[in-house]
């Protein structure tokens, strides 16, 4: 079943979309927790974290990071700070299920969350 992210890749519904590489898409979320709230993406369908597999996904788990902390520069929040958080779950808030980073930003956070 399609998820409202593949449909994003697909280009089959908006997104804000900031940042894009052959296997990764960051756009804003549409229900943000902080000034900057972007969601990181595979372009392949994973259901969550629970599903990641070191030795298959390593590279692509990296370049999310490398994407997260290329927003971060962009955004203007890299030297003061930023989170980054994956939801796997239900009991973690998970609500899509293909797995995304969240990237927030431009304000203090709080130890511990939620």
């Amino acid at each position: 079943m399609a998820t409202i992210f593949s449909k994003i890749i697909n280009r089959e519904i908006p997104a804000d979309i900031v940042y894009e590489t052959e296997n990764v898409l960051a756009f804003r979320d549409i229900n943000p927790q902080a000034p900057v709230h972007i969601l990181i993406i595979p372009k392949i369908e994973i259901p969550s974290a629970r599903e990641i597999n070191g030795k298959e996904h390593g590279q692509l788990l990296g370049e999310m990071f490398d994407v997260a902390n290329e927003i971060a520069k962009k955004e203007g929040i890299f030297e003061e700070g930023f989170r980054l958080v994956f939801n796997s779950g239900p009991n973690a808030g998970q609500e899509v299920y293909h797995i995304h980073m969240h990237l927030l930003g431009g304000r203090k956070f709080k130890w511990p969350p939620g």
